[in-house]
């Protein structure tokens, strides 16, 4: 810096000496010089930073004397320092310190610099550069040199669902307002991207068509797909078409901004609807399943969902099968596929069945092992004698354990000969000891038939040689019914005697002839053990007896005479021939 006091003299332009003429054109020089090394203010100028002090960043802008920032100008929001030494600047003189040397702005040259930048875009619509750095309310803040501010409406054709994600993002934006006096700048990314994308939208719609392979770009994801742009238009990628394999979620496989190739399986060209699959731009792993995964074949794969009913098991990608509840356990009763596998379970199956209509694989995880139902029906043969306890009680029947996870049942219909058992515990209970009788083994479907009543005769078989028509019966009234009287003969064998047998004389019902716990005395008229009836006669019985009694009186008198059982025989063939 120049100091014109010692250049000594005035500056009024009036001296008479030659040489005060002389002073007089250096000192014009002199001071022309200094308006030269003098920064204009309000001009932005470059500097390098040559200190970094504690108050302020001194900087280096080509001049005699240096100039000073606060160093407040240089921290970001998070109070960090973003500048260091050798770092060329752009700074504003904002006034001049005798002692210290300029005092400069960072922050000031900045502004100008936007605003500068802001009237060579054009103003209010022009086009500008910058960079999206946080999230405001209703919105986010762009810088452009200065702060300016965009709606959250306007930062994309279709926003991302996560907001955090244009953070950093840097991009060309429209200015769609401006005031310069408040500082108000409010810009948008979404105008731009609608121009780009209607400038583009109709040459793609031009050569779109089915059956064409297309490059996209993934612009949002959803529960049920993703949107693409293939260029101006989106098509949607729906979850069923991303993989020939089992996808969860979309979100598992696809990101915002990821390029993809895809298919386009159906192009609506008047609505511009366009449906896209990435799965068919890949061969379809299902043309090969039936040679490699032939029936009976023992396959390894992997267990990847679990439902009640049974386990989805990965063979490879894009390929499935099923193992069935019912086909996970010989022996045990598997009622949730959770009770005997797990997701991510490695396990060896066997193949079951194929239905290539539906894409599916039935598989078995069972016949991996030895059927040991094989090994019970050449155990325990029809007929063998067995001891088991009662495991569990139902309506119609109870099971009783055999060996480990075998058990087999007792129909209620097969715990008795003779008593009409409603509930098999109305006799038994859960945990008794019973012995039974093998009568079926059922391979095939795993059941082991078994009976309790077998284990005696059948007294019915025996019924008809003991109870011939004629034979005199004594039995207890066990029933009573508008048709006639049921009398218990012996434990579980009933005879009937019709209302019509009861007596010679008329009788209006069978309860006013006799009552339960009645022992009645009756004559057999017939038994068919295949319908386990017996009929029986009161009537018959005393019609033989009084035939009987006159016989002896006619013996009194002389005459030959019969004893009761022919007469009975001789009554029953002549209500036979009647």
């Amino acid at each position: 810096m120049v100091d014109f006091k010692k250049l000594g003299g005035a500056d009024n332009g009036e001296h008479d000496d030659p040489d005060s003429e002389l002073q007089s054109s250096e000192f014009a020089a002199l001071y022309k010089e200094s308006l030269k090394e003098r920064p204009e203010r309000d001009k932005i100028i470059e500097g390098t930073v040559v200190r970094i002090d504690q108050e302020t960043v001194l900087v280096d802008i080509g001049l005699k004397s240096e100039g000073f920032v606060p160093v407040s100008e240089f921290r970001d929001a998070s109070g960090q320092l973003n500048v260091k030494v050798g770092d060329l600047i752009r700074v504003l003189m904002t006034r001049e310190d005798g002692k210290k040397g300029y005092i400069l702005s960072k922050k000031k040259a900045d502004y100008l610099a936007a605003w500068e930048k802001i009237g060579d875009a054009g103003q209010e619509g022009g086009i500008i550069d910058g960079t999206i750095t946080a999230r405001v309310n209703g919105g986010y803040s762009v810088d452009i040199g200065i702060p300016a501010f965009l709606p959250a409406s306007q930062v994309d054709i279709r926003p991302s669902s996560d907001p955090d994600s244009y953070i950093g993002l840097q991009a060309k934006f429209k200015v769609i307002k401006l005031n310069q006096r408040r500082d108000n700048i409010v810009l948008s990314r979404r105008v731009l991207l609608d121009e780009e994308r209607q400038a583009s939208r109709s040459g793609t719609l031009e050569k779109l068509e089915e059956g064409m392979i297309v490059d996209g770009i993934v612009k949002n994801v959803t529960e049920y797909g993703a949107f693409v742009d293939l260029g101006g238009v989106d098509g949607l990628l729906h979850v069923s078409d991303l993989s020939w394999g089992r996808v969860g979620k979309p979100a598992d496989v696809l990101k915002p901004g990821q390029q993809i190739k895809a298919k386009v399986l159906k192009f609506d060209r008047s609505k511009g609807k366009i449906s896209l699959g990435v799965k068919q731009t890949l061969p379809d792993p299902w043309l090969e399943v039936p040679a490699k995964y032939p029936i009976d074949t023992r396959v390894k794969g992997r267990v990847v969902s679990l439902m009640e009913y049974g386990a989805f098991v990965e063979l490879e990608p894009g390929v499935e099968g099923l193992v069935h509840v019912s086909e996970m356990s010989w022996t045990k009763r598997v009622r949730r596929a959770s009770d005997v596998l797990n997701v991510g379970d490695e396990i060896e199956t066997i193949v079951l069945g194929i239905d290539m209509g539906n894409r599916k694989i039935s598989l078995g995880l069972k016949q991996v092992f030895e059927n040991p139902w094989k090994a019970i029906a050449e155990k325990y043969p029809v007929g063998t004698k067995i001891e088991g306890q009662i495991k569990n009680m139902t309506d119609f029947g109870m099971f009783i354990g055999i060996e480990e996870g075998i058990d087999g049942l007792v129909h209620v219909s097969d715990i008795s000969w003779t008593k009409r058992i409603k509930h098999p515990g109305d006799v038994y209970a859960k945990g008794d000891l019973v012995q039974a009788v093998v009568l079926k083994v059922d391979v095939e479907n795993e059941r082991l038939s078994l009976g309790i009543k077998q284990l005696e005769p059948d007294p019915w078989t025996i019924a008809p040689s003991k109870y011939r028509s004629g034979t005199k019966v004594t039995g207890k009234v066990t029933s009573l019914t508008d048709f006639g009287v049921f009398v218990e003969l012996e434990e579980g064998v009933e005879g009937l005697i019709h209302v019509s047998e009861l007596s010679r004389e008329k009788v209006p019902t069978a309860k006013t002839f006799a009552e339960i716990g009645d022992t009645l005395e009756a004559v057999v008229l017939s038994c068919d053990s295949k319908e386990r009836r017996i009929s029986l006669s009161i009537k018959a019985m005393q019609a033989a007896v009084e035939k009987e009694e006159f016989e002896q009186y006619l013996g009194s008198q002389g005459k030959a005479t019969s004893n009761l059982g022919e007469l009975l025989q001789q009554e029953m063939n002549n209500k036979n021939n009647n």
